[in-house]
This record gives structure tokens, C-alpha cells and sequence, in this order.
């Protein structure tokens, strides 16, 4: 089943990957899910063959390390249903933690933050010298 997804990275649990019985291709850097009567496949960096469109799958120590260096992070809760009841309109707030926080997440993602020049400075102490 093929997935036109846009370029981005994803963080992928083994938790969700054993409930799916994942398999994971290390050499060829690809994520098989079985999926009903089809698998959906995951590429990761490297084997996209010359799409353009690609999937990364980070690991949470490398996601950190970009939120440390400021990079724009979006928390997105995917969940799937085998049957979906379309009488029920789905709303943010029936979503377990965005219901405690309705503030942080808004109804519609208005675009990515513009970037902007971050202010730093380090005051010096007279007479103060190296801990080491």
C-alpha cells in the first residue's frame, strides 16, 4: 500500500511496533506493518530509491538533541480505528492530554513559528575564576 507522505522525521515506540508485529529490515533500512490483507512499508534515510518523499524514524536520544538546539517540534497522536463512526464528529478535546491542556494545543496549526534571532549573553563576574 503505497503512503505519499511529506518529508519529516517520526519517533516509532517498540510498543506500537510489537502491538503491529513490526518487522524491522535493518539492511535496507525499511519498517514492514502488516496492515489488514496489505503491509504498509516505512522507508527510512537512504533507501527511498530517488522518490522524493521520505520517512526518517529518529530515536527519542536524537530528538532531544534537536529540541536542545531549538528545532520547531510538533506532537502528533495517531491513532487507527477498524471502524470508524462517522455520526460522532472527532474532537481535540477527546483526546486524553490535549483535553488537560486545551490552551497549548489549538484547534488549527497555523504554519511553523518564523525563525527569529535568539538574544544571549553571559554576564562575567569580577574576580571570578575557573571551577577545574
Amino acid at each position: 500500500m503505497p503512503v505519499e507522505l511529506g518529508s519529516f522525521d517520526a519517533i516509532i515506540g517498540m510498543d506500537l511496533l510489537a502491538k503491529y508485529q513490526a518487522v524491522i529490515v535493518c539492511a535496507e533500512k525499511i519498517v514492514r506493518i502488516p496492515w489488514g490483507n496489505e503491509t504498509l512499508i516505512i522507508h527510512g534515510d537512504g533507501s527511498n530509491r530517488g522518490n522524493a518523499t521520505r520517512l526518517s524514524i529518529i530515536s527519542c536520544t536524537k530528538t532531544e538533541k534537536y529540541v536542545k538546539k531549538g528545532f520547531p517540534i510538533f506532537l502528533a497522536h495517531i491513532i487507527t480505528k477498524e471502524v470508524e463512526d462517522k455520526s460522532e464528529k472527532k474532537r481535540l478535546k477527546d483526546v486524553p492530554i490535549v483535553r488537560y491542556f486545551p490552551e497549548v494545543f489549538p484547534e488549527d496549526l497555523p504554519g511553523l513559528h518564523p525563525i527569529r534571532p535568539v538574544e544571549f549573553q553571559i554576564d562575567l563576574v569580577p574576580g571570578a575564576a575557573p571551577v577545574a
